[in-house]
Formats: C-alpha cells, sequence, structure tokens
C-alpha cells in the first residue's frame, strides 16, 4: 500500500512562521507594502498552507482547523484595530479551549489521549489491549491513560500561560501599526523556541511515560507495541 507523502517540516516552519515574521517585521512601513497589506499578506501564508494541507489529505484536522481559525482572529484583530491585549488572550484561548476539551474527556468512557497518543497509527493497539487482558492489566492501564490525559492537557495550559506572557511582552503597539507588525512578527519567531519547542519535548516525554506504563503492564517490549507500519 502507497503510504502518504508527508510535507518537509522544514518547509512547513519556513511557510508558517519565518516567510510571514520577515514580511510583517520588513514590509509594514509605509514605504512598502504598508500595515494593512503586509499583515493580509503575512497572515496568508499560515492560512493559505493550513487550507492546503487539508485539501492534500482530503480532510481538515481538528488542529488545522484551530490554525485557520487562530490565523482569522489575528488578522481581525490587526484589521479592526483592536487592544493588542486581545491579540494575548486570542494566543491564551486556543490552547486553553483544547486543555479544557482534553481535561474533560477524563470523565468520558474515552479520554483524549487515545485518540491522540494511543492511537492505531503510533501504537498496535489490538495487540497491546490483548496483553493488557491476558495479564489482568486492563483496568490499571485505563487508569494510567486518564493519568496521562490529565498531563496532556498541562502541556495545553501550559502553552496557554506561556502564550499570554509573551503576547503581553512582545506586543505592545496598537494593532494596525506598522510597529504593531513588526512585534507580531518577533511573536511568531520567539513562539517556536520558547512555547513550541518545550510543548513538543513536554508531548515526548508523556509519550515515553506512556510506552513504559503500557510496556510494565503488557510485559511487551516496545518494538511489539508500536504499529508494524
Amino acid at each position: 500500500m502507497k503510504t502518504e507523502a508527508k510535507p518537509n517540516p522544514l518547509v512547513e516552519i519556513a511557510i508558517t512562521i519565518i516567510v510571514p515574521a520577515v514580511i510583517l517585521m520588513k514590509f509594514s512601513g509605509p514605504d512598502s507594502l504598508g500595515p494593512v497589506r503586509a499583515l493580509l499578506l503575512g497572515l496568508a501564508f499560515p492560512l493559505g498552507w493550513g487550507l492546503w494541507d487539508g485539501f492534500r489529505r482530503r480532510k481538515l484536522s481538528w488542529m488545522a482547523v484551530l490554525g485557520v481559525v487562530s490565523t482569522l482572529l489575528t488578522g481581525g484583530i490587526g484589521l479592526l484595530a483592536l487592544d493588542a491585549k486581545w491579540l494575548a488572550v486570542k494566543e491564551a484561548a486556543v490552547p486553553s479551549l483544547i486543555g479544557i476539551v482534553i481535561l474533560g474527556s477524563i470523565w468520558t468512557r474515552n479520554p483524549l489521549i487515545r485518540l491522540l497518543v494511543f492511537n492505531v497509527s503510533l501504537f498496535d493497539v489490538e495487540r497491546v489491549t490483548q496483553a493488557l487482558v491476558a495479564k489482568g492489566n486492563a483496568h490499571l492501564f485505563d487508569e494510567r491513560l486518564r493519568q496521562g490525559t490529565a498531563l496532556l492537557a498541562g502541556t495545553f495550559f501550559f502553552s496557554a500561560v506561556a502564550n499570554y506572557i509573551l503576547a503581553r511582552w512582545v506586543v505592545t503597539s496598537p494593532a494596525g501599526t506598522e510597529a504593531f507588525n513588526q512585534e507580531l512578527g518577533r511573536l511568531t519567531l520567539l513562539s517556536y523556541p520558547i512555547i513550541a519547542i518545550p510543548s513538543m519535548l513536554m508531548m515526548m516525554a508523556l509519550l515515553w511515560w506512556l510506552a513504559k506504563q503500557a510496556r510494565l503492564l503488557t510485559g511487551l517490549d516496545m518494538g511489539e507495541m508500536l504499529h508494524p507500519a
């Protein structure tokens, strides 16, 4: 079966982070594109990437939809010249809502960590489940999944707080101005090393913890638990 080609992550970073930041910081002046056109052009890159990725996959993932909505909200704040504090609120609101939904799923039959981490694209779920049942540890693993779901929600709450603090620190100028665009560009660049990378490391640590718990409760090694593909 032919596997789906995945986009180069460096290309994605360039299109969604570097190019928009350069446009916002370097082309927002009156002698260039101006604040409004530079803002529209800068935001067109991550917006276009999100829509193209959804078209390529023939579906829009919920993360892609949130990315598109977040970009549109940023554009709305800039075009309507709202107070810069609303940008910080928006930056914090998106991961906060995700964290709340994930946390709330703890009290359902299927904690969201099953969908986001412990899924068939990463793990051989059927084999792991059979091993858990054979050892009588299925209920213990369900408890670990609920603990992992709480930890997963915590990574999004960290992102929300960090996003808010960083946005309030970096973006202080009125929306719709050249200074606002330049600060928005710096925020875009800084958010990756300050927020995205630590969040990614936390997710990797969570994945390692979950795999370790599964290994202890099933007796399977990592190679046996991971999806064959």
